[in-house]
C-alpha cells in the first residue's frame, strides 16, 4: 500500500505528475492512496487509484506567501488545525508500507504545519512505513539561499529513507540546484522524467491538430501574456497561413479567455481558435507544425514525447528559474527555441517560430522520459521489504 501526498499552489503540474505516479503505482499492483491538497482539476483520468481531496488551498499569488483557501480567503490557524486531522485520518485509513510526498523538503515549506505532523506519525507507527520523497528534476525556491539548503538536508536525514529525482542526470544532476545532492548518496534515485504513456493509436481522431501552431501555457494562472503576445505575432511569423490553436488552461480566468478570444477575431484573420482546454493535447502535439508554450515540467516532457518542434517561454515572474533552467539545457541540446520572458514581443516570438519550424523533430531517447514505470518498480520493491 502507498500514501502519496501532493499539494498544487499555482499551476497543476505538480498533481499532474502526481496523477501519472500514482496510475503507474496502481498499475504495478500496488494499492494506491492519492492525497491531494490543491484546488480541484477536472479530468484527472485516476485508474483504480482512491482518490482523497483534502480541504483545498492554494496560492494567493505568483509569490507563493499567503495560502488561501477554497473561498479566496487567508488560512488561519483554526483551518490549518482542521486540514491536518484529515489528512492525518486519511493516512491513517491508508495504512501504507511507502509514505511518499511529493517535493517536501525541497519545497512545501507552506505546508509543514500538516507534513512534520504526518512525519512524526509515521516515525512513531507501530509498522513503520519507507518514507520517499518525490521531487522534480530542479528545485526552485531557496535554492540559492544556503541555510535553507541545510534546513532541507537537515529534514531529509531526519525523516526521509530516500528521494527519488524525476529527471535525467545527464540534462541537469540534482546537485546542480541542491548543493548537499552529494550527502544523500546512494539513497539519490533518478528515475527518468515522468510523462504520461502515449495516447493509443485511435484514441482520437488521428488529424486533430494537424498543421497547426499549438499555444498553451499549463494550467493558464498565469499565461495570459504568452497567449496573448502569440497571437500577436502570427501575423509577423512564416506559419501565419496555419490554424494558430490557443488553449487558454483550466485555470484561465474567464475574463482572460474572453479577452483573447475577442484579441482573435478582431487580428487573428480567422485563423486563430481560443480553447479552454483539450483533452486531447498529447495528439495535438504529436501532430502540429509547432508547438509554444511555457516550460512547465510537464508539458516540456510531453513535448519530448511527441517529438514536437517547440518554442518555449519560460515562467520567470518572482525570481523563478525552475523553467529557465530546464529550457537552457534541452535547448543547449537542440531540442527546444527558448526566449526568455523579460525579452518576449510579438516579433521576438515570431523569429523563433519560423527557427523552431525549421528544426528536424527531437529524436526519441535523448532524454530518459521513462520516469513514471521506474518510479513504480522502485517503490513497489521497497513496499514488498517492508510490507507486513
Amino acid at each position: 500500500r502507498v500514501f502519496l501526498y501532493v499539494q498544487h499552489l499555482l499551476g497543476i503540474g505538480h498533481l499532474r505528475r502526481a496523477v501519472t505516479l500514482a496510475n503507474a503505482l496502481a498499475a504495478e499492483g500496488l494499492e494506491v492512496t492519492l492525497a491531494s491538497g490543491g484546488f480541484a482539476v477536472p479530468d484527472l483520468r485516476l485508474d483504480g487509484v482512491r482518490f482523497v481531496q483534502l480541504p483545498p488551498a492554494g496560492a494567493a499569488d505568483s509569490s507563493f506567501k499567503v495560502l488561501v483557501d477554497g473561498e479566496g480567503k487567508p488560512v488561519d490557524e483554526e483551518w490549518k488545525i482542521r486540514r491536518r486531522e484529515h489528512l492525518l485520518d486519511a493516512w491513517r485509513v491508508a495504512d501504507p508500507h511507502v509514505l511518499a510526498l511529493e517535493l517536501y523538503p525541497f519545497g512545501r515549506r507552506q505546508m509543514r504545519f500538516e507534513l512534520v505532523p504526518l512525519l512524526d506519525a509515521a516515525l512513531r507507527a507501530e509498522h513503520r512505513p519507507a518514507i520517499v520523497c518525490s521531487v522534480r528534476d530542479v528545485i526552485g525556491g531557496g535554492q540559492k539561499v544556503p541555510s535553507r539548503q541545510d534546513e532541507m538536508l537537515e529534514i531529509f536525514e531526519r525523516y526521509f529513507d530516500c528521494v527519488l529525482v524525476h529527471g535525467d542526470a545527464d540534462v541537469i544532476p540534482f546537485g546542480r540546484t541542491f548543493r548537499h545532492a552529494g550527502s544523500i548518496g546512494q539513497r539519490l534515485h533518478y528515475t527518468g522524467y515522468v510523462v504520461e504513456d502515449p495516447l493509443p493509436t485511435g484514441g482520437f481522431a488521428d488529424k486533430q491538430g494537424e498543421g497547426e501552431v499549438i499555444v498553451s501555457a499549463g494550467g493558464g494562472a498565469v499565461g495570459r501574456h504568452l497567449l496573448e503576445t502569440a497571437i500577436q505575432a502570427r501575423r509577423h511569423s512564416t506559419l501565419a497561413d496555419r490554424t494558430w490553436r490557443v488553449l487558454g488552461g483550466v485555470n484561465a480566468a474567464g475574463r482572460d479567455l474572453a479577452d483573447l478570444t475577442r484579441i482573435a477575431r478582431d487580428i487573428g484573420d480567422g485563423q486563430v481558435i481560443v480553447e479552454r482546454f483539450r483533452a486531447d493535447f498529447p495528439r495535438l502535439l504529436a501532430n502540429c507544425a509547432l508547438s509554444i508554450n511555457q516550460g512547465g515540467y510537464n508539458t516540456v516532457m510531453e513535448i519530448l514525447q511527441a517529438r514536437a518542434r517547440s518554442v518555449v517561454v519560460p515562467f520567470a515572474a518572482d525570481s523563478e528559474t525552475e523553467q529557465a533552467l530546464r529550457a537552457r539545457a534541452l535547448a543547449e541540446r537542440g531540442l527546444v527555441e527558448v526566449v526568455a520572458e523579460d525579452a518576449l514581443t510579438p516579433q521576438s516570438l515570431a523569429a523563433a517560430a519560423d527557427r523552431a519550424s525549421m528544426r528536424p523533430r527531437p529524436a526519441l531517447g535523448v532524454v530518459n522520459l521513462d520516469g513514471a514505470h521506474r518510479t513504480a518498480a522502485l517503490v513497489a520493491a521497497w513496499a514488498s521489504e517492508v510490507a507486513w
